[in-house]
């Protein structure tokens, strides 16, 4: 798993301009995914929504109402995103931002638009933290993702019911809306990783598998790609509250700054997985070697209770005459001699168990109370 999302982050970060290449040069990478365009109008009173076949059709819903919103999906059609950066005037260094999809969260400000570029989360069989780019200007909102996902679809509903707040406000307000469906979108994915620590952490206290490391390394990762998602998107929101811009009006900045306050809790919520990920592995050394101290304790104890028992049965092993000397061993020719030894030995290892009884080293550690996955643990007696 190791090796794979090392071939998978190498690829993911691998430089396709040519080195020397002029700023604002657009390369797509091989395995992108086919451009498709989809365009809303809309406006208080009306909303036209598209699929486009031909940018022509762009240009003929182009102010002609107070909002345009083109979603793009899927960087590999750079002529598609040239001509759109030529309709809505984008400048070159940005589209190369989009089309490079390493970027780090930011909101960039340009004469006649923002730039913003956020994570947008995506649980599979492990998170991908895809890289979301989005315009904002007068009367228009560009959005280009890298593949198609259903986080915006409530927000196509919402423009679709008149009267919704979406519908009378203006592209501000609706990079507000996008903006918090992509924040939202984090808190199941928390969730998720809460309950795979939450479980991981009784199997550390009650089993201890092997694989536990490998877990617990996978989790660190996913939180670790968490992190570079959320906290320069943090910084990037604060810059739209802080910094005045025409693209965003003053009433929707008091919407963003709800955003803010969302990306703040899932900051939270993500140092505080870490903290606790990073116990786990204390917890599970500490687990494993108090497993290995109760092995080693078991085998210390038989080990010393067979010493004076291997001790006797080799004094009677030795097999010295009597017949050559009255002092060898005269044990030997007792009726009784063999039960003596026997009951000898026995009568020694029962003594040293007593000995060790009464000095508390064979009184087994209590388990504690058994974590309760609806949150309650038992009682101390049950």
């Amino acid at each position: 798993m190791s090796k794979h999302r090392k071939r998978k982050r190498g690829k993911r970060f691998k430089r396709r301009v040519p080195a020397g290449a002029p700023p604002g040069t657009l390369v797509s990478a091989p395995d992108a995914s086919p451009s498709t365009v989809r365009a809303v109008a809309y406006g208080p009173e009306q909303v036209v929504e598209k699929q486009i076949a031909d940018l022509a059709q762009v240009l003929e819903l182009k102010g002609k109402h107070p909002v345009l919103w083109v979603d793009v999906v899927g960087l590999g059609d750079v002529k598609l995103l040239e001509r759109l950066g030529e309709i809505f005037g984008l400048h070159r260094l940005a589209l190369e931002d989009v089309i490079n999809t390493h970027q780090r969260p930011k909101a960039e400000e340009y004469p006649e638009h923002l730039f913003i570029v956020a994570r947008e989360v995506l649980a599979r069989e492990s998170i991908l933290a895809e890289q979301f780019s989005l315009f904002v200007g007068r009367d228009f909102v560009l959005t280009f993702q890298e593949h198609q996902d259903d986080a915006l679809n409530p927000i196509r509903e919402r423009l679709r019911q008149g009267g919704s707040l979406v519908r009378r406000l203006g592209p501000d307000y609706l990079t507000y809306s996008i903006l918090d469906a992509l924040i939202d979108a984090y808190f199941p994915v928390l969730e998720m990783l809460g309950e795979q620590i939450e479980n991981l952490e009784i199997e550390v206290v009650e089993k201890s598998p092997p694989d536990v490391p490998a877990h617990i390394q996978h989790l660190k990762h996913e939180l670790l790609s968490l992190r570079r998602a959320v906290w320069p998107l943090r910084e990037a929101v604060n810059k739209l509250i802080r910094d005045p811009h025409p693209a965003i009006g003053t009433e929707a900045r008091l919407y963003f700054r709800d955003c803010y306050d969302h990306l703040v809790q899932i900051a939270d919520f993500i140092e505080t997985d870490r903290d606790q990920v990073g116990s786990l592995m204390e917890l599970y050394l500490s687990a494993v070697s108090q497993r290995m101290n109760e092995v080693m304790k078991v085998l210390t104890i038989i080990s010393t209770i067979f010493i004076p028992l291997s001790f006797i049965a080799g004094v009677y092993g030795m097999n010295f005459s009597h017949d050559d000397s009255p002092l060898n061993m005269p044990e030997l020719y007792w009726y009784w001699g063999y039960p003596f030894a026997l009951l000898l030995m026995f009568g020694v290892a029962a003594a040293m168990l007593y000995f060790f009884w009464r000095r508390g080293w064979l009184i087994a550690l209590k388990p504690g109370p058994r974590p309760d996955p609806n949150g309650a643990a038992d009682p101390p007696g049950a």
